[in-house]
């Protein structure tokens, strides 16, 4: 799977997607981040489509202090939000993981006082990664 320009991505050969997606969930607690939506893109193209795709998880985190900074630089920055993380299994055996690189989003806005918070949030997100 290719590593897109505007995502953090880390692969995990070793690591299976049942335990990969409860790794990523407990890192991102750890930077403050909570899982607010999950969706389960393999269900979802199976019911509605009868089509048959990996296991790929759409989790969209949200760390509150960090959503409440970005609303009031931005009011629409909502349109962004939450941070989607992907977590998915590989053809080849093990997962990869892939959240969305806020400073590359952020850039979109425009706004210069939303760039040091987009920041810290890469950071964390990059941290949450390391730690899976």
């Amino acid at each position: 799977m290719p590593h897109p320009p505007y995502g953090i991505t880390r692969e995990y050969p070793e690591m299976d997607f049942d335990t990969a997606l409860g790794a990523v969930t407990d890192a991102l607690a750890t930077e403050g981040f909570g899982v607010l939506t999950e969706i389960d893109v393999q269900a979802t193209l199976k019911t509605k489509l009868d089509v048959d795709y990996p296991r790929y998880r759409i989790l969209g985190a949200c760390n509150p202090p960090f959503a409440h900074q970005a609303l009031t630089a931005e009011p629409l920055i909502g349109l962004l939000l939450p941070c989607n993380v992907v977590v998915a299994e590989r053809a080849e055996g093990g997962s990869l993981v892939s959240m969305l690189d806020p400073a590359r989003i952020f850039s979109l806005v425009g706004n210069d006082d939303a760039a040091p918070l987009a920041e810290d949030v890469r950071t964390r997100l990059e941290r949450a990664l390391d730690r899976i």
